[in-house]
């Protein structure tokens, strides 16, 4: 990557954070931008602090898809930038209303130092926190600094009042005195007590109508401390990785009303219970949540029936992605077919969604009710350990759904000569739009991926193919790489182990699990593989073309 002079200097003036006061104050508001990218990409969190705190746009974005070979920005540029925005909510040079974390978090337990989802998500949950007992602090003090100033002017005008009635005494005792010296006799004394009586009685007035003033002024305080409280300053939008540790803080950073407010644009959630998971979409504000995605949850038929309606009134929902969440249609049981008609009518109250991911849902059979009623075509479908039936396949590859389809997932679905016909179907269907293709798992020999590769090759938008863990020999593995340096948009080819690099005692057609677990042989040379394949892209001059054998590293998105 070529860094432009402008981000050579950022990174220069960054480097050094003992000079910052002497240059960051003379910033046009221009620099801000490439200074803090320097910051980021140094690993400079003084200077991202700093410059957070003075941000003078609207608006802020930190994160977004990251390009190949680029990282995650590092965990402590984000605790820096989490803190400044708070110190930013006091001063007056920053002018940040918005700011945006979407796609911030690196991904866990691949980068070394940067912010995964779960520990974003606390630490913004904290951030929400933090500035709500911030302002009470902050209004607290104003509030008091007030009183002490009202109250010293009330006690400033009672010294003044005492003494102007004292004056006043004296004359109206004067006064009597001069015209009645004559007839006083002992009722004077009385006369005076009375006058006492009546100027004490004045003064009383006075200082009840001065404590009811104060106790007024108090309470339009109290009314415009609520008003402050209410009022958002900035506007916090990030994704939200959310389990059974974090839940309760999330739910209290959700539920307070203060200077910064969380929205939402994916929510990732494991291991929660349907009732919590109610409790937090009724939190969530209905617009701008784009997806959720719920893992390991113990949601059965009946808990995806009940959360439907809730997700159907976030209005921009497209996204919906389920996995291991053990719904079981392969069981018969009591109530299913009503189950199944819930979940059809909940799925087509959602008019905006494009991406469903079923992974280990078990169900064979019913992939009509539920994709039919789907009221838009699908873009995106993944379909992993779903055991689909013949019937599925076929209903896939004639529905709605099959000519607008831009990824699709079908790993771990046994192909056979039954379904081959409706995967051919399907993929004639698709060729136009399909970028995306993973069959990795499928029991796929030679044969039946001879007769397959017509149909791959015809899908001429393919970018990224996965055929991971299916029995295919040297030879079947040549004939793939021939056909995908033929496909000129087909940037990343995940490819099978040939079955001549395991070690003998291997099954004639072995499952994905068994290719997974068994090992290769040592005395194979895995690098001779790999060389005879790279010839193959050498001689059709594919140098964009990148093949691995991968697995775990394996990330079609890069291509993207």
């Amino acid at each position: 990557m070529v860094l432009s002079l402008v981000s050579l200097c950022a990174r220069e003036v960054v480097s050094d954070h003992s000079s910052s006061p002497s240059w960051l104050r003379w910033v046009p508001r221009e620099l801000y931008r490439p200074l803090l990218e320097a910051a980021f990409s140094s690993c400079r969190p003084l200077a991202v602090g700093e410059l957070v705190q003075r941000w003078p746009e609207r608006t802020l974005r930190v994160g977004g898809q990251r390009k190949q070979g680029q990282i995650a920005p590092n965990r402590l540029c984000i605790q820096a930038l989490l803190l400044a925005v708070v110190r930013g909510l006091v001063d007056q040079r920053c002018a940040l209303q918005v700011l945006d974390l979407c796609g911030l978090q690196g991904d866990e337990g691949r980068v070394g130092d940067s912010m995964g989802g779960w520990s974003l998500t606390v630490a913004l949950c904290t951030m929400v926190v933090q500035a709500r007992h911030g302002a009470r602090r902050t209004l607290r003090k104003d509030g008091d600094r007030e009183r002490k100033w009202l109250l010293a002017i009330e006690r400033e005008k009672g010294i003044k009042r005492e003494k102007g009635w004292r004056k006043e005494l004296k004359e109206l005792k004067s006064d009597e005195i001069c015209s009645n010296r004559e007839s006083t006799g002992p009722s004077g004394s009385v006369n005076e007590e009375k006058l006492i009586q009546g100027v004490r009685r004045r003064m009383e007035l006075e200082k009840k109508r001065g404590i009811s003033a104060t106790w007024t002024e108090g309470s339009k305080r109290e009314t415009e401390e609520k008003a402050v409280d209410s009022d958002v300053l900035v506007h916090v939008r990030a994704d939200l990785f959310v389990n059974a540790r974090s839940w309760e803080r999330v739910r209290v950073a959700l539920s307070t009303s203060g200077p910064l407010k969380i929205q939402c644009r994916y929510l990732r959630v494991e291991e929660i219970s349907v009732s919590s998971i109610r409790n937090l979409l009724d939190l969530l504000p209905s617009r701008g949540l784009l997806g959720i995605d719920i893992r390991y949850s113990s949601l059965g038929v009946a808990g995806f029936a009940e959360l439907l309606p809730l997700l159907s009134t976030f209005p921009e929902l497209n996204s919906i992605r389920l996995h291991y969440c053990n719904l079981d249609f392969r069981r018969d049981y009591l109530g299913q077919d009503d189950a199944l008609k819930e979940l059809s009518q909940g799925l087509a109250c959602l008019q905006e969604l494009r991406r469903l991911s079923l992974t280990a849902l078990r169900l064979p059979g019913q992939l009509r009710v539920l994709l039919s009623s789907l009221p838009q075509p699908l873009e995106i479908l993944e379909l992993p350990y779903l055991s689909l039936s013949p019937a599925d396949l076929a209903y896939l590859s004639c529905s709605h759904h099959a000519s607008t389809l831009q990824q699709l997932d079908l790993s771990e679905n046994h192909l056979d000569d039954n379904t081959l016909p409706s995967i051919r179907r399907l993929l004639s269907q698709a060729s136009s739009s399909l970028q995306h293709l993973s069959l990795s798992g499928c029991g796929l020999t030679d044969g039946l991926l001879g007769l397959l590769l017509p149909s791959l090759g015809g899908c001429w938008a393919l970018k990224t193919l996965a055929l991971a863990l299916n029995p295919l020999s040297m030879i079947g593995l040549m004939d793939l790489v021939r056909m995908a340096v033929r496909m000129p948009s087909l940037r990343q080819l995940l490819y099978p182990n040939p079955l001549e690099d395991y070690q003998p005692g291997l099954p004639d057609l072995p499952s994905s699990a068994q290719l997974l677990d068994w090992p290769l042989d040592e005395a194979t040379d895995i690098n001779i593989t790999s060389g005879q394949l790279n010839r193959v892209l050498i001689d059709s001059g594919r140098t964009d073309l990148f093949l691995t054998c991968d697995l775990l590293n394996y990330d079609k998105d890069l291509v993207d």
